[in-house]
């Protein structure tokens, strides 16, 4: 049974660090680590919430009701805290903003296999690299003579386009 959950959360710990892979190849705000350890935490939490208080009985008469979707609700309240660190405003342009989309997906996707629901979590996480590495390729392809407003000098500074 302890064997089941540790594969259950191994697995959510890959796919979130797959991810995250992508966001450490394009030199982002958070990482493989970052990915890995949201991905391990919120499946973790979500296999706790359904599993973790098996045979707790509680007072004599008194009925125990027992809610995964609470734990979940609160992971998602919380994920959104870590993703609102990663959320910079400089000199009027938003920057960060698809990395905490990416752990937000990320905590649902460790969420999902948690649960274990281990495909539609992996074919989340490939939508996801999919979604990152396509409008990357597209984005150089088709706009490679024009800088984004947050592309950075080689001074390592933030330019604005005109």
């Amino acid at each position: 049974m302890a064997g089941d959950y540790i594969l259950t959360i191994f697995i959510a710990a890959m796919l979130g660090g797959a991810i995250g892979l992508e966001r450490e190849f394009r030199s982002k705000e958070a990482g493989f680590r970052t990915h890995f350890l949201v991905g391990l935490g919120s499946a973790l939490f979500m296999v706790l919430s359904m599993h973790g208080f098996d045979g707790f009985e509680g007072q004599p008469g008194v009925i125990i009701q027992r809610d995964p979707a609470r734990m979940a609700a609160q992971v998602v309240s919380g994920i959104g805290f870590i993703g609102a660190g990663t959320i910079i405003f400089q000199k009027n342009v938003v920057k960060g903003l698809t990395t905490a989309a990416g752990l937000w997906v990320t905590s649902a996707i460790g969420m999902t296999a948690g649960v274990g629901m281990y495909a539609l979590a992996a074919a989340a996480t490939g939508m996801v690299i999919v979604c990152l590495e396509g409008m990357n390729f597209i984005h150089h392809r088709l706009f490679k003579h024009r800088p984004r407003e947050y592309d950075a000098d080689e001074n390592h500074q933030m330019t604005a386009s005109e």
